[in-house]
């Protein structure tokens, strides 16, 4: 039994490619496998995409900031529709939103719909990061954490937790099983974006890091096990 009982996983568009530019349909089913060992264990679930696969605001450095926050926001909405596809192909009801009006694909997130969708047994996925530029997906995460009421934020990333410095660059850094908010912002960590890490201090969500490549991790994480970096 999960002591969660509704968690906001954050995905980051790298665990939806095969490390390289677009969408991949294995990686994108193998995502969508875990998230049904999830609601299957009786766990409400909301979910924010990323869109790092496809595009970053950071890639745009010749075009106006926020032109490029809102290319990557469609990106995010591309990434969304791949998940809630393959959620649908496994039997697993899902609804995705949008932080703007986009009704072609996607309906307008409307907070007590949301909520009456997850209630219902809906994974919702929620698509166009917080609808302005200047704010990363992981703020959305958080967010969209705090909106939900989520007993805890999950994110998948490239690396298996938070470390004192870039395990890629630095073979002797050191991964923390557990750390403060305070920390993490005063030591400036790079694993998440600092704004997130703020608006989940000031609202009490506890945050666990996670590796993107760690089999099966959020289950295992829900059953107990060890893994990743808690922030509390």
């Amino acid at each position: 039994m999960s002591k969660y009982k509704r968690i906001l996983l954050k995905i980051s568009g790298e665990a939806l490619s095969d490390g390289n530019f677009g969408i991949n349909a294995k990686s994108v089913e193998n995502i969508a496998q875990q998230i049904k060992k999830i609601t299957s264990s009786g766990v409400q679930l909301g979910v924010v995409v990323g869109g790092g696969n496809i595009w970053r605001g950071r890639n745009g450095a010749e075009m106006d900031r926020a032109t490029a926050d809102y290319i990557g926001m469609l990106a995010t909405v591309m990434n969304g529709l791949a998940l809630g596809e393959a959620l649908t192909a496994c039997g697993v009801a899902n609804k995705v939103v949008s932080s703007f009006a986009i009704d072609k694909v996607a309906e307008t997130a409307f907070l007590p719909s949301v909520m009456q969708y997850l209630n219902g047994g809906n994974v919702v996925i929620f698509v166009g990061g917080t609808g302005s530029p200047y704010f990363s997906t992981d703020t959305a995460a958080s967010l969209r954490a705090c909106e939900i009421h989520a007993d805890a934020l999950i994110c998948l990333k490239a690396v298996d937790g938070i470390y004192d410095s870039d395990p890629h660059v630095n073979a002797a850094a050191r991964k923390y099983d557990n750390i403060t908010y305070d920390k993490v912002i005063v030591d400036n960590l790079q694993a998440m974006d600092l704004t997130a890490v703020a608006m989940c201090r000031e609202y009490g969500i506890v945050t666990v890091v996670l590796g993107k490549d760690q089999p099966d991790a959020i289950l295992r994480l829900l059953k107990g096990e060890k893994l990743g970096t808690i922030i509390n």
